[in-house]
């Protein structure tokens, strides 16, 4: 068999922490945690993924159009009845006017409009900042673009950034400030200041701003602020979000960037040769969810604010430290008032201590906070109300 030379694999690998230092690409300690719970059969709230489909029209449309048809390649930037219902979905909830034709491009998944945008907009040696801990795709694909990863840390209890610290991590090196809000794995949802101030950073060095915006319906206790709808924010902005979250519907991987044309024609050149095309019948089936009443919306977070509660309630009693969670499916418990000061020992145990499967935050952190941040834990919540009570009283085992 023909050995690996080096290449972009090693580069992605390592962006992700997931090279060792003999060369070996490790698993993901999703994967690890994930055929851990297939394994004993323990409640899986490590994956962020929901066990329940969902609305009924937003189902029944794909299969309308897989029956009518609709199973060949769509047009290269996305059929146009989704891209003019994320161009109403904008104006509607934010106020926004978005030319479905010029400024949309459909994708598959927010993963492949993130890792279009930075191979489109990124060189060798620029820099990208993001916020710490990250979603692990966001360091792979800085690292296959070449660019260089600066991060702010978003601390415990609030999880909020310092805005001197951001002030700092940001130059004239910078090409593109990215920024997860609402932000897995914290539950984190930014405030206006820390967006104005991004805003004002990339007018100063000239940054580019991307968005990860795919919690944007489900958060809780404060509203999200899209950072396009702030003064100076869109013609310097891609923004990207996707039906999977919203619609429990993760497994279609139809996502979308919104941007000024000149950026959506760059990204359009890299994503033709990344996928080409997607999820034909399904492209039509998020149109309809995004068409859905303002109840659907407020419902499906209200929901998840409910599951938040019994989770959130459960991990106290069984004697974490439970951080707020304002959106996205997580929440962030610390494991140290249980004896556990090592997040990732006490994830390969937990099955076994409590029928239970989380993640580390360790698994989305840099050097910057892997060693504060080493009891730290993320659960996931976007589960049936009875397989929460179910973990809860599991967890119950730890007191």
């Amino acid at each position: 068999m023909t050995e690996l030379v080096p290449g972009p694999w090693q580069r992605a690998a390592h962006g992700a922490g997931l090279l060792s230092d003999d060369g070996v690409v490790r698993a993901t300690i999703f994967a690890e945690m994930s055929a851990l719970a297939a394994r004993t059969g323990a409640i899986n709230l490590g994956q962020g993924f929901p066990d329940e489909d969902g609305p009924a029209e937003v189902l029944d449309a794909a299969v309308r159009s897989i029956r009518d048809g609709v199973n060949q390649y769509p047009p290269g930037i996305g059929m146009p009845v989704l891209r003019e219902a994320i161009a109403e979905h904008q104006h509607r909830f934010y106020g926004l006017t978005v030319d479905p034709d010029r400024e949309v491009l459909v994708t598959a998944g927010a993963t492949e409009a993130l890792a279009a945008t930075l191979l489109a907009l990124v060189s060798d040696g620029d820099e990208v900042v993001t916020f710490e801990p990250f979603y692990d795709a966001y360091g792979a694909t800085i690292a296959l673009a070449g660019g260089v990863h600066r991060t702010v840390a978003l601390r415990a209890p609030e999880f909020r950034p310092d805005l001197d610290e951001l002030r700092a991590a940001v130059s004239d090196r910078t090409r593109v400030i990215l920024v997860n809000d609402p932000h897995n794995p914290t539950g984190a949802v930014f405030d206006r200041d820390v967006l104005e101030t991004i805003i004002e950073l990339a007018h100063e060095h000239d940054a580019i701003i991307v968005t990860d915006e795919v919690y944007e319906h489900l958060t809780f206790d404060r509203p999200h602020i899209p950072i396009a709808t702030l003064p100076g924010g869109r013609d310097r902005t891609v923004t990207i979000s996707s039906g999977g979250k919203t619609f429990n519907a993760t497994g279609w991987k139809i996502g979308w960037a919104i941007a000024p044309p000149q950026l959506i024609t760059a990204i359009t050149a890299v994503k033709q040769f990344l996928t080409y095309v997607n999820g034909a019948p399904f492209q039509p089936a998020i149109a309809a969810g995004l068409r859905m009443p303002d109840s659907f919306f407020s419902n499906a977070a209200a929901t998840l604010r409910a599951k938040r509660d019994l989770l959130s309630s459960g991990l106290e009693l069984a004697g974490f430290d439970v951080y707020a969670s304002h959106g996205s499916y997580f929440v962030v418990a610390d494991a140290a008032p249980l004896g556990y000061s090592d997040a990732v020992a006490f994830c390969r145990e937990l099955p076994s201590l409590a029928g239970v499967v989380a993640v580390p935050i360790t698994a989305f952190c840099g050097p910057l906070l892997r060693a504060e941040s080493a009891s730290l834990v993320r659960f996931a919540f976007c589960k049936r109300v009875d397989v929460l009570e179910r973990a809860a009283a599991q967890l119950a085992r730890l007191r």
